[in-house]
């Protein structure tokens, strides 16, 4: 089987292996709610027999992740969702663990997209998708590769709302869970995870401080709240954008001080977007703001920040230091993207820790079990996961830290169901 995965698969160097099976060692090490439900799934098999196909950050954990659902029988084939995450060493450790790997670490742009597709053209009954980079092909030029999708899970803002647009517009061709929405991941992996990992990104990337900076969040949902609640804790004046209302108002009470964009542009250092939206830092503010600020850029795709605008204005583009590119502009001022504005937590750095990203990782599991298990009952739309999972995802956690809860009475229970 493992001679037969050599074969079939497309990574960049199979001799990084050794350093790739120490990391996905060390994620689950530290991942024990994955680690139960793959003792669950082992005895179970939910997935013998089927071909599941997974794109994600192509990193340790997601390799932990692609491990628990091959551990339930899956023959799993695994790709990555952005070309800066994917660590070639971890793709070489999955090979010899048995699961087909298409991925490379900064292919060209073709390329990249050829490795997508080439985990869909395995025909797979069950998916991963991370953005909605798999639906996208599914239901735009390769239509014909859906023919046994039975559903799948969706782990992030960004493919939600690209796969709501499908459902919208009738066209969505199986059922897809929403794990993004769900509270075990949108509390603790948005928040807590991309506050803390877009920070590490930013300062391992810059060797800068922190500290006495002014911060302009752009966005304040869940993903913002982390990122400007971690840019409090390092010392830094936060700055918020926002376009809803009620979370501008949010962002107001937490603290921070909430302005329009082209206002915060003209104070802002360092620039942070966490929108899931295009161009939300575009050229009429890299017009007024300060030379040396740093863009960087927390949502899904490299949109964010509008790259365009910011290479029309410049005389100059240079590479500095590793993930950041220096835009020397006409006017003599320079502006700072890091991690060609991608990913600044994943291509900058390694992604969130590995204790948050095992219960979000725990519901992309269950969540696919649930889909197989209940596919032929399920519209063709996007799905919540059941609150069972969700409560079920986070009981496993509290036991691995140790920490016990109240349960309700009966009396209490019965109390909280009459309306007298």
């Amino acid at each position: 089987m493992i001679l037969n995965t050599i074969d079939k698969s497309i990574v960049r160097d199979m001799s990084l292996a050794g350093e790739g099976h120490l990391k996905i060692d060390w994620a689950s090490a530290h991942m024990p709610v994955l680690n139960r439900i793959r003792e669950q799934f082992e005895k179970e098999q939910p997935f013998k027999g089927l071909k599941v196909s997974i794109c994600l950050h192509l990193e340790a954990k997601t390799a932990y992740l692609a491990k628990v659902v091959q551990a339930g029988g899956a023959e799993v084939t695994i790709t990555g969702s952005n070309p800066l995450s994917t660590q070639d060493d971890v793709c070489a450790a999955l090979v010899e663990d048995g699961i087909t790997v298409y991925a490379k670490h900064n292919p060209g742009m073709d390329e990249f997209k050829q490795l997508i597709v080439k985990a869909l053209e395995t025909k797979p009954d069950l998916i991963i998708d991370d953005g909605s980079d798999f639906a996208t092909i599914l239901h735009g030029e390769r239509p014909e590769l859906a023919e046994n999708i039975r559903g799948g899970a969706e782990e992030t803002t960004t493919g939600i709302i690209r796969l709501k647009a499908l459902q919208k517009d009738g066209i969505l061709k199986f059922p897809m869970v929403a794990v993004n929405d769900a509270y075990c991941k949108y509390l603790f992996d948005n928040r807590y995870g991309t506050g803390q990992s877009a920070w590490d990104g930013i300062i391992r990337t810059t060797n800068l401080v922190v500290s006495g900076k002014t911060v302009v969040v752009v966005g304040y949902g869940w993903v913002g709240k982390g990122i400007a609640m971690r840019a409090k804790g390092l010392g830094a004046s936060v700055v918020v954008t926002e376009v809803d209302p009620i979370r501008a108002v949010e962002a107001y009470m937490d603290g921070f001080k909430v302005l329009p964009m082209l206002e915060a542009a003209k104070i802002g250092e360092i620039f942070v977007a966490a929108t899931g939206n295009k161009s939300v830092i575009n050229g009429e503010h890299y017009a007024v703001m300060k030379s040396g600020a740093l863009l960087a850029n927390a949502g899904h795709f490299d949109v964010e920040v509008n790259k365009p605008d910011l290479a029309a204005l410049a005389a100059d583009i240079r590479t500095v230091r590793r993930n950041i590119e220096e835009y020397r502009l006409k006017d003599g001022r320079s502006l700072y993207l890091l991690a060609e504005g991608r990913l600044v937590n994943l291509a900058a750095a390694d992604g969130h820790p590995a204790e948050i990203m095992d219960t979000t990782f725990a519901l992309q599991a269950l969540g696919l079990k649930y889909v197989n298990d209940n596919y032929k009952n399920l519209s063709k739309q996007v799905v919540n996961v059941p609150y069972e999972l969700d409560e079920q995802v986070a009981r496993f956690k509290l036991e691995s830290l140790g920490v016990t809860i109240d349960s309700l009475s009966d009396e209490q229970k019965a109390y909280l169901d009459s309306w007298k």
